[in-house]
């Protein structure tokens, strides 16, 4: 149930889009952030507003160059995006901001429990995939339908 504190918590009002990171968040992300590479130019891009871009992309489904012009350009955001995947940068920020939130509601850094639906445990029984295969079989013809089909096969077979 929505109560007060769950939509101060919730509201985003003050960011130009609902994606972008707060104050707070980027705080906690900074560091998780890799140093630019040594040697050659310094880095120029605004490293929070490149997260922007990929948090937008992530929470709209929009493509990337339907990004808006206010954010950082396609070309690095998606540039960003694949390194930080390959690195295993994004994954130690979902975790990071997963277990913040968990804390300020007030609950364990992981959860305890997990609920799963009727249609995962019956998948997941011993003999589950012949039923489903037997689901997904063509139908059948009609008796007669192949009664005629054989008889022209031996008809035509012994000519």
């Amino acid at each position: 149930m929505w109560k007060p504190e769950h939509r101060l918590a919730a509201n985003r009002g003050g960011l130009r889009y609902p994606s972008d990171l707060n104050d707070a968040e980027w705080m906690l992300i900074a560091a998780l952030i890799p140093p630019a590479r040594r040697g050659g130019r310094r880095r120029s891009v605004n490293v929070r507003e490149v997260l922007n871009a990929i948090f937008y992309v992530l929470s709209t489904g929009c493509q990337w160059q339907a990004l808006p012009k206010d954010l950082a350009p396609k070309s690095t955001a998606h540039f960003y995006f694949m390194l930080w995947d390959w690195d295993g940068t994004l994954e130690r920020i979902h975790d990071a901001l997963y277990v913040a939130m968990r804390e300020a509601a007030g609950r364990e850094a992981s959860p305890t429990v997990a609920i799963i639906d009727s249609q995962s445990a019956k998948a997941s029984q011993k003999g589950a995939r012949r039923l489903t295969r037997k689901a997904s079989m063509r139908a059948r013809r009609s008796r007669a339908a192949s009664v005629i089909s054989l008889s022209t096969r031996s008809v035509s077979c012994s000519v």
